[in-house]
């Protein structure tokens, strides 16, 4: 069996993998607020940008994470199409339960989706790993991992439907950020490794030739939302009719203010 390092640089990638996961947690509970305070098209935005935020920040969570895991006697590569279909299925299935909650406010479904896409967003992140050798499971562990990440959705979204205030929601997103680092290290826990020896080139990309830009890109953008949340009117604000608080003419009229951009396309 091969030794495994699940903290190869010490503490930076455990830190920095929670905040990238409390930080998404943070954009996708606050998305959710604003999107129960609306109805409409200013509803499905919101809601798509939460599934945005909460997708890209556990799918950067677990890859950055990842930087930090290596196994003796072999080097790690990461199956590119199947890496990039690992956030495909974090972003589809958390925004298929977000979008239960947001129209019908279905906490236990919302949260057994959004609790399964986190789960299969990781180990589908981990079957696309190549290295030289045997990865196996132990199936108690994984068992345990899809648990606490079911719960820690379903408690996410409940503070999303019943937290209004951003000081409660920040707190929220912290413990969710913790929830779901605590399911990626569990569910790493039940990884053991046979190595095989071998001079083979392996296939794929590298962790810094790959995850590490690709982790860069999405955290920025993770950032950039988070300025845009912040800056951005909630849906009851500037509602008391003064004429200088939201001019009506010009293209800035063809859209409402409170409307998050859409996700972008990845």
């Amino acid at each position: 069996m091969g030794h495994l390092d699940h903290a190869a640089f010490g503490w930076l990638t455990p830190v920095l993998s929670y905040v990238m996961a409390s930080l998404g947690a943070a954009l996708g509970l606050r998305c959710t607020v604003r999107a129960l305070a609306t109805t409409g098209s200013s509803r499905r935005n919101w809601l798509l940008a939460a599934a945005s935020a909460i997708g890209t920040g556990i799918w950067t969570m677990h890859f950055v994470a990842m930087l930090g895991f290596e196994v003796t006697g072999t080097e790690i590569h990461y199956d590119v199409p199947l890496t990039i279909l690992s956030l495909l299925v974090a972003m589809l299935v958390v925004g298929a339960g977000v979008f239960a909650v947001g129209h019908g406010r279905s906490l236990v479904l919302g949260g057994l989706t959004t609790g399964l896409g986190v789960a299969s967003m990781h180990y589908l992140g981990m079957a696309a790993l190549r290295l030289h050798g045997q990865i196996s499971y132990d199936p108690f562990t994984v068992g345990l991992s899809v648990t606490i990440a079911v719960v820690a959705a379903t408690a996410a979204l409940w503070a999303a439907l019943n937290i209004r205030s951003p000081p409660a929601v920040a707190a929220a997103s912290l413990v969710m950020g913790a929830a779901v680092s605590s399911m990626h290290y569990t569910g790493m826990t039940a990884v053991s490794v046979r190595v095989s020896p071998s001079d083979a080139a392996l296939p794929g990309a590298t962790a810094m030739q790959f995850i590490f830009p690709l982790a860069v890109v999405l955290g920025s953008y993770l950032f950039i939302t988070a300025a845009f949340v912040a800056l951005s009117p909630s849906a009851g604000g500037g509602g008391g009719g003064g004429g200088a608080s939201a001019p009506a003419t010009g293209p800035v009229s063809a859209r409402r203010l409170s409307d998050p951009p859409t996700a972008p396309a990845h």
